[in-house]
């Protein structure tokens, strides 16, 4: 069954987008005084009701705030209207109906779906009375609510619900089984053309100039029976190129986009090679230690000048080692404008998943790093050598969609392992199990040294 969904519409700055975020319970659309900030669709559930559905934040349409983007920002409006079953039309209670509002509630009027008119900043009952001269536009139903304020919230989920179809089974696209994917990179290294790519539908914007989408975009997406969650994040820059405070925000958005996803599809530009920015994100993917795939974009730009075999192992090779943060992610060549090995993509996606399943048992890991501490000793520090005790790899797949392998050191002193002899062992371990896409994290427990504080729990064990 077709999932549930809202659309909230409206002329630029009336506060849809702080709608949203208070529907969604959680700050995803960036909020702020700038009108058109919104300029793609964005998606997100709402569980406030007696079942989820999904609400869809969009561009203001009618202000003309930003000349490069109205045509798109309709389009995507329409677009949203379109797909939704339930229509919110937003306006401001403060400022009162202006001309936009009434050019676009003449639209609306058109659209075969059931549509409620909501009245926001009615922050306070004194201010009810301003809601009235809206009754002109001619809506059977209109809900006075302040989003800033949470006031009349409960009573637009009433009626929101009242006008949806009843829920069905696996109405959910963004269950707990979706891989949440990143869509992360510097600006104008096609994220955006890739997302459309991928869903054959020009759902996000995509223009040549750089830093076109600003929120961090939630798309649920199903493919081949599997269920998605696309983040399409803005571009993110060196801060010193950051001029205006939403560009801050967006930055700060896909930042936090890399750290509530379940794998990073690292997006570069082919043509440009690996750039500092490009080494900047990728170490923050290693920070926030993510699966990752790197998506080589724009391929078909430099296919020519890697037709030979060996050309094309020392182009890849390069960009392996200058993306040293996440060596461990595998490379997909590909061409968002033609849609070319897209399939390819999501292959790689579902290669990382099925790695994240697979562990080493305890008897055969801690088999394979005893050959490889008594091959290659660690180095010692301060006259004291690292000692690996006993090694064990804990289950972590029921806490997680795509699981980093963990495996937890019983060692004498965890300070005594030096990054260098880190990178040999999980050389070693890769070696056996290469869990491709995924970083290792090793988790060091030192043996407890008796004091006072800890004495009575000491040696228990």
């Amino acid at each position: 069954m077709p999932d549930r969904t809202v659309a909230i519409v409206g002329r630029p700055n009336v506060g849809k987008s702080a709608l949203f975020n208070r529907l969604a319970r959680r700050k995803i659309a960036i909020v702020h005084d700038q009108p058109g900030v919104t300029r793609d669709r964005i998606h997100a559930r709402c569980t406030l009701g007696e079942a989820p559905f999904t609400i869809v934040d969009t561009g203001g349409i009618g202000g003309n705030v930003d000349l490069d983007f109205t045509s798109q920002v309709h389009a995507e409006a329409e677009i949203a209207i379109e797909t939704s079953d339930v229509v919110l039309f937003v306006v401001d209670g403060h400022d009162g109906a202006t001309p936009v509002d009434e050019t676009l509630a003449r639209r609306l009027r058109k659209a075969p779906k059931p549509l409620i008119l909501v009245v926001n900043k009615i922050d306070h009952p004194k201010h009810a009375p301003n809601a009235a001269e809206f009754g002109r536009f001619g809506f059977s139903e209109m809900v006075e609510i302040s989003a800033e304020h949470d006031r009349g919230i409960s009573h637009l989920i009433d009626r929101i619900e009242a006008h949806l179809p009843p829920p069905g089974e696996d109405t959910d696209p963004a269950n707990a089984a979706a891989m949440k994917i990143a869509l992360v990179g510097r600006p104008n290294v096609g994220k955006s053309s890739l997302t459309n790519a991928i869903l054959r539908d020009e759902r996000t914007l995509v223009s040549p100039i750089a830093g076109t989408t600003r929120d961090a975009v939630d798309i649920p997406y199903r493919r081949e029976n599997r269920d998605y969650v696309l983040i399409d994040t803005a571009g993110i820059r060196h801060r010193s190129k950051v001029s205006a405070s939403v560009e801050v925000f967006s930055v700060m958005r896909s930042q936090e986009s890399i750290r509530r996803a379940d794998l990073c599809c690292l997006v570069i530009d082919a043509s440009a090679g690996v750039t500092a920015m490009d080494k900047k994100i990728a170490g923050m993917i290693q920070d926030a230690t993510k699966p990752c795939v790197v998506a080589v974009n724009k391929w078909d730009l430099v296919r020519d000048q890697t037709g030979a075999k060996d050309e094309l192992k020392t182009f890849l090779d390069e960009l392996h080692a200058s993306l040293f943060a996440v060596n461990y992610a595998p490379l997909v060549l590909c061409c968002a404008k033609d849609r070319i090995d897209i399939t390819r993509l999501f292959k790689t996606f579902e290669k990382v998943r099925a790695a994240s399943r697979q562990r080493l048992e305890t008897g055969p890991l801690n088999r394979l790093l005893q050959q490889a501490f008594t091959a290659h000793p660690p180095p010692i520090r301060h006259g004291r050598r690292f000692k690996l005790l006993y090694a064990t790899m804990p289950d972590e797949r029921s806490r997680q969609i795509v699981p980093a392998p963990a495996f937890v050191f019983f060692c004498n002193d965890a300070r005594l392992l030096e990054d260098s002899y880190r990178r040999f062992i999980e050389g070693q371990i890769r070696a056996v199990q290469p869990f491709t896409g995924l970083p290792i994290i090793f988790r060091l427990r030192p043996r407890e040294e008796k004091s006072p504080r800890r004495q009575s729990g000491a040696g228990k064990k």
